[in-house]
């Protein structure tokens, strides 16, 4: 039974064990892991009326701590979500292991043959909100890719995920790997994030996902290393070049989709010369659509719009409501996004291709878009069956966290007797 009141101590062993898995799992078979993640998604279908119980319980302790109805949603889990999850187990199951790969191989004169291999990265750490498929979501992905996973859920969510990562437990069960390969935090204890915040001798990446206090508490207590965003300020520029029906198609689906996603479309930048034109018709269904528009200059004019102030630009919303401007050209968009942007996703809606290069080339967030709602900014569908976070950093990690990027390198050398002269 563990020490609840010893979080020190319950972080150390959960990491000890969480290394000791990993270890083994560096070198499972692709068929082994494979079968530990359809027997999850087989599980977690069977008991998808336990989970939801589970589940009903965080909605009302949601209710009842308050919060917003983006969160609540961010929370909720049904039958269709839940399908969504078995979904993604069984997309992730079904992709190319990554652990072997050769990504490069070369001879060198003195008679050396160099590859260089994926490897696992070891024992990651995954502290996240009230989101609980990301439960299935990070464990999946962490073993896929050879690793050994230390999940902390967020309190909202805590009886689900306790519900969804037993499901995983019994797939690695039936694969014969190591239970202690994905583990739960089992306690909402929030002493516990601080400890594995610090656990060096046993956690090789954290990925924190959830909300700017969270991250950003993250980036500044971890001495582990962090694949993270901060924040998803997500601005879509409509060039004079839009198609009205392209603009109207993505913009109304990135904003109201889900706007408590990180891919939610929070900024509107429109070229001055279609603000009379695309610009007051892409407003007008945005406002008929129940979303709020905080406008500026000749935005600001139509009807319905309310006047933005400066704490309207950078900020993320998550929420019906964007802020809009417009702008002289490309180039004014682009400083404006590099000022306000977070480096997460950023689209441009034009059908001139020398314009959709210049915002490709000058702008260096993780996901750029063309032509394309932001709300694709998921793993899912990048192809990658699911992702862990969105990385916004630039080593290693960019974008969409999956199971190859949840892996690192290393050098296999051989030779014939080669010695260096």
């Amino acid at each position: 039974m563990k020490d609840m009141d010893n979080i020190p101590a319950l972080m150390a062993e959960i990491g000890a064990r969480a290394k000791a898995a990993s270890a083994e799992l560096a070198f499972a078979t692709a068929e082994r892991k494979h079968a530990a993640l359809i027997s999850a998604a087989d599980a977690v279908w069977a008991r998808r009326a336990e989970i939801i119980a589970a589940n009903d319980e965080d909605l009302e302790f949601g209710r009842d701590k308050g919060l917003s109805d983006a969160m609540m949603d961010r929370l909720m889990l049904d039958e269709a979500r839940l399908r969504g999850v078995v979904d993604g187990l069984r997309a992730i199951a079904e992709q190319p292991d990554p652990v072997g790969a050769v990504m490069e191989e070369w001879d060198r004169p003195n008679g050396l043959h160099i590859q260089r291999v994926r490897t696992p990265l070891g024992v990651i750490g995954v502290i996240y909100e009230s989101r609980p498929n990301v439960t299935a979501d990070a464990g999946a992905l962490c073993l896929k890719a050879g690793n050994a996973v230390i999940l902390r859920g967020g309190s909202e969510s805590f009886h689900s995920s306790r519900a969804i990562h037993a499901c995983l437990v019994d797939g690695l069960r039936a694969a014969n790997l190591p239970e202690d390969a994905i583990q739960l935090v089992p306690t909402r204890d929030r002493a516990a994030v601080s400890e594995l915040l610090t656990m060096t001798d046993t956690v090789d990446v954290i990925v924190p996902r959830g909300g700017k206090g969270l991250v950003g508490l993250v980036q500044r207590e971890a001495r582990v290393p962090v694949f993270a965003h901060l924040e998803g300020i997500v601005h879509i520029y409509v060039d004079k070049a839009a198609d009205p029906e392209t603009v109207l198609k993505v913009v109304l689906n990135a904003k109201t989709r889900r706007t408590g996603i990180c891919g939610a479309a929070e900024c509107l930048l429109i070229h001055q010369d279609a603000v009379s034109t695309l610009g007051q018709g892409v407003i007008r269904a945005l406002i008929d659509a129940g979303v709020e528009v905080r406008a500026e200059g000749a935005l600001a004019r139509v009807e319905g719009t309310v006047e933005a102030t400066d704490e309207d630009w950078g900020r993320e919303y998550l929420d019906m409501i964007i802020a809009a401007k417009p702008v002289a050209d490309v180039d004014e968009a682009i400083a404006h996004i590099r000022r306000f942007g977070s480096d997460h996703t950023d689209c441009i809606l034009t059908e001139d291709l020398s314009v959709r290069d210049r915002f490709f080339q000058r702008l260096d967030s993780a996901i750029l878009m063309h032509n394309a709602s932001t709300q694709f900014a998921d793993g899912g569908e990048f192809g990658m069956g699911a992702e862990i976070g969105i990385a916004t950093g630039k080593m290693h990690a960019r974008g969409p966290v999956g199971a190859v990027q949840l892996t690192s390198f290393k050098y296999l050398v051989t030779g014939n007797g080669a010695i260096r002269g």
